[in-house]
């Protein structure tokens, strides 16, 4: 039997409460009469849509409890836009991919790393299991790195881990408990929002401004005793790619301090400044020992090393040590190798000047195609650093639709509700990974797609 589409919104909305962690496992649904009344539906709509969610593994029904949300959610994290609609059409042939949040492929150090790697022929006699927290060179050339950057850190502060993905997720379920409130940016990074859900963890979005989260918001969300944390990219936000300021920096983090917030800095933009050194990093205002911070090579250098640190005290990073020693035994000791030698040997900072000129040739030539073909139906902000564009149409037209005609006509744009709710008119443009010429034409064919939805 056909499902209707009032089943198909209910089942939806269900979908989002816990996708965004609203709605965490085990913890029991609104009744059928609630939610029938709620939507002004019948209760057999209410039904229909329920019978769904169960069959695909999303809720349950337990005896004496009700119906729940399942305690495996994995179901959901797999149908989710983010993950189900634009990952497979990033391989395609012949896609305009203005989605990617990674450097173009011609901006790829080939001749330094052919450099690295006659280095190191003579250097390698293993390549067993390194140290728990990784391989010693590198840490010391990242405390070094850290600390001529201004955030001063020691060695032995340092976890090396595969890309920061994996140390939030190690942060995530060796640090935080099951049902702890995770404060964050609204809107978010998608992959980040599913690992805490993953773990049973709900969400509480915090509204921004041009100088970032807004501190304020924080004191309407957070009780001194609860269990959680505030995870945040100070630096280029992933997908608004805003800076936050130096006072709404301190703002922050007086506030977490005096009320016992942690903080999660997720601060891998932070090398891809454009117009001027971003202010300094929340780890390094801090003397409490209250920011984790979460840094990585995948966003400047390239993401096939699986490269990253997290840096914090010393009782912290042997914890985590162990954590992911009963996760993968360790980040790969070539690839950590690789690290050391292109930190510790000057080629790292040639690279970024280098990246910087290509991305600000890149930023200027996308701004002029936005200017020339989307000023009369949208507005953005130009970013002084990072990939991301974030983009807000002036009219309310269906992001599904542009989506699937815009993918059509070869092009692949993030829509904003990967990121969060209430972003009906947003759009993430990555102006990092395309050529100059192919956004130019990408720009071209959404054009003609948002002025036909428009009508």
């Amino acid at each position: 039997m056909k499902k209707s589409v009032k089943t198909d919104t209910v089942a939806g909305w269900i979908k989002e409460q816990i996708a965004l962690g609203k709605w965490t496992p085990g913890m029991k649904i609104p009744s059928q009469r609630v939610l029938a009344e709620d939507f002004s539906v019948n209760r057999s709509t209410i039904v229909a849509a329920l019978e769904q969610l169960k069959k695909d593994g999303i809720i349950e029904g337990v005896m004496g409890k009700g119906t729940i949300v399942a305690n495996d959610t994995w179901s959901l994290l797999a149908s989710l836009p983010s993950v189900d609609k634009t990952a497979p059409h990033k391989a395609a042939s012949g896609i305009i991919d203005l989605s990617k949040g990674e450097l173009a492929e011609d901006v790829f150090p080939e001749n330094y790393l052919n450099e690295v790697l006659s280095r190191l022929s003579g250097k390698i006699n293993s390549l067993g299991y390194e140290e728990r927290s990784g391989y010693e060179p590198l840490r010391e050339a990242i405390a070094d790195y850290m600390t001529r950057q201004g955030t001063p850190v020691a060695p032995s502060s340092i976890l090396i881990v595969s890309g920061a993905m994996q140390g939030l997720q190690l942060i995530a379920s060796g640090l935080l408990a099951h049902g702890s409130s995770i404060l964050l940016e609204k809107p978010s990074y998608l992959y980040s929002i599913h690992t805490f859900q993953s773990l049973g963890m709900s969400l509480q979005g915090i509204q921004m401004d041009t100088d970032g989260l807004l501190a304020e918001s924080l004191q309407t969300v957070w009780n001194a005793g609860q269990n959680g944390a505030l995870y945040t990219i100070p630096c280029f936000h992933n997908p608004t790619g805003i800076l936050m300021s130096e006072t709404r920096r301190k703002e922050i983090l007086a506030y977490c301090n005096s009320n016992r917030l942690p903080i999660i800095e997720d601060d891998i933009y932070r090398d891809l400044w454009l117009d001027a050194p971003p202010p300094p990093s929340l780890k390094s205002m801090d003397s409490s020992g209250n920011v984790l911070y979460i840094g990585s090579l995948s966003k400047t250098l390239s993401p096939g090393l699986r490269i990253g640190w997290i840096a914090g005290s010393d009782s912290v990073v042997e914890r985590l040590s162990n954590v992911k020693m009963q996760a993968d035994y360790g980040t790969s000791s070539l690839s950590q190798r690789v690290a050391a030698e292109w930190l510790g040997g000057g080629l790292y900072e040639h690279h970024l000047k280098y990246v910087r000129q290509e991305l600000l040739k890149r930023r200027k030539a996308a701004s002029a195609s936005l200017q020339r073909h989307l000023s009369d139906v949208a507005e953005w902000t130009i970013p002084s650093g990072g990939f991301f564009i974030w983009l807000r149409l002036n009219q309310n037209i269906s992001l599904k639709e542009l989506y699937t005609e815009a993918l059509n006509e070869g092009i692949l744009f993030h829509p904003g509700s990967i990121y969060t709710e209430g972003t009906s008119r947003a759009i993430r443009l990555s102006f990092g990974y395309a050529r100059p010429d192919q956004f130019e034409e990408g720009i071209k064919r959404m054009k003609k797609w948002i002025i036909a939805l428009s009508k």
